[in-house]
């Protein structure tokens, strides 16, 4: 588990759409086949490879699966992404920007950043 196996689990579309899917809630296999329109050997390797990445887990009841959302793992992605794109510091450093040009425009600037005379 980890980034790699998340983002390579969520490149494909197919995978996305049981992940809808499985947002609803908890669902057979046989269910899960049938909404989104794969059949069942199909939806095998795609389970596998969400259960794979830790996105999904199973349960067993008799002669059924179940299978529903486990998105915790997700966390750790968002935060690499996060990273990737500057986190937190990136939103400090835009906000001291956003600051710093509303200054330069002084008091009574217009939508141009010129100031109006009286």
């Amino acid at each position: 588990m980890g980034v790699p196996a998340v983002l390579s689990a969520l490149a494909d579309e197919n995978r996305r759409r049981i992940l809808a899917k499985l947002k609803e809630g908890r669902i057979s296999s046989g269910e899960l086949a049938q909404a989104v329109g794969m059949t069942p050997q199909a939806l095998s390797y795609h389970l596998k490879k969400l259960k794979e990445a830790g996105l999904i887990y199973e349960t067993r009841q008799k002669n059924f699966i179940f299978y529903e959302l486990d998105l915790t793992v997700l966390d750790e992605a968002i935060l690499w992404l996060d990273e990737l794109r500057g986190g937190a510091d990136r939103e400090a450093e835009t906000a001291v920007y956003s600051r710093a040009a509303g200054a330069a425009a002084g008091p009574g600037a217009g939508a141009g950043g010129a100031a109006l005379s009286p």
